[in-house]
């Protein structure tokens, strides 16, 4: 059985880590911080703010409503007011759906 490595889980993600992870400028992350009450990143004494895991999959759903499904930021976030569970299960579903994606993919290239 082929060595399977584990997700490595942390309990707080830098401002670094994050505009890494979504490909964006600081500038926007803490702009959607502003304009969503769902993003709540602690901070520390220095005033470096540390995403946790929740964080992340809220910019997520932010990040999946107006930058592919075109929404604007009023729209964005009264869709979360009214679907939050909703979108919550959604993005889920898409999570598993690119995880699944990029296993396929990785196994077509090896053939």
């Amino acid at each position: 059985m082929p060595y399977k490595e584990r997700d490595i889980n942390k309990m707080y993600y830098t401002m670094g880590e994050v505009t890494e992870m979504f490909n964006v400028n600081a500038s926007q992350i803490r702009f959607y911080e502003k304009e969503f009450d769902i993003l709540q990143p602690k901070k520390n004494k220095k005033g470096n703010r540390l995403f946790t895991p929740e964080d992340i999959e809220n910019l997520k759903i932010i990040f999946n409503l107006v930058d592919e499904k075109g929404f604007t930021l009023k729209g964005a976030k009264d869709y979360l007011k009214n679907n939050k569970t909703g979108v919550r299960e959604n993005q889920k579903i898409i999570d598993s759906l690119e995880k699944l994606k990029g296993f396929l993919v990785n196994l077509a290239e090896e053939l």
